[in-house]
């Protein structure tokens, strides 16, 4: 038996499988199971949105803290775009203070509960316990903002001394922002 199909169905029968491969992982929720324990969520929250933030962290050059003629690359802050699975920006993250906020306004600062590392090369994973939004939004509610999936982000690898002594530089990065509202 000979089954034909039409160049139309054929395309019809394509859009559907895409669509449902499309779908499939958008209702698909994360599972902070692989992570350390140090940096899961508390039991209680759900995942209200999974976002991808892609940008810049800056450094700069520093003393340390009660250590004469020692120096250090510091963390100055973070630049970055918040996009959903899709890729469509949804927010920004910045700081200081660390600030996530959503493109409808809305938008809080937090406190770093714990971090544990992201691998050779990347920024650590971390938790973090949200402040009460600023604005009526996406991020009313937040309770914990997740950092996950780290991808760059380290200090220069170039020398810190008294000789560049308030230099900055900006390195690229990426990470998962999974943000958690109590269930």
């Amino acid at each position: 038996m000979i089954i034909k199909i039409t160049l139309a169905a054929a395309a019809a029968l394509s859009l559907t499988a895409c669509a449902s491969n499309m779908s499939a992982p958008a209702s698909m929720k994360f599972s902070q199971a692989a992570l350390p324990a140090a940096v899961q969520v508390p039991a209680g929250n759900k995942v209200a949105m999974e976002t991808v933030g892609v940008g810049q962290i800056t450094y700069e050059c520093r003393a340390k803290k009660d250590m004469a003629g020692q120096f250090e690359w510091v963390f100055a802050g973070p630049d970055a775009k918040l996009m959903d699975r899709s890729g469509k920006q949804v927010g920004k993250y910045y700081g200081p203070p660390a600030t996530w906020e959503s493109m409808d306004g809305s938008k809080f600062t937090g406190t770093q509960l714990a971090v544990a590392p992201g691998g050779t090369g990347n920024i650590p994973f971390q938790l973090v316990k949200s402040n009460p939004a600023m604005g009526s939004g996406a991020m009313t509610g937040v309770t914990y903002v997740q950092r996950s999936a780290t991808k760059g982000g380290v200090a220069p690898a170039m020398p810190c001394g008294a000789a560049n002594m308030g230099a900055k530089q900006i390195v690229n990065y990426q990470a998962d922002y999974i943000f958690y509202k109590a269930g």
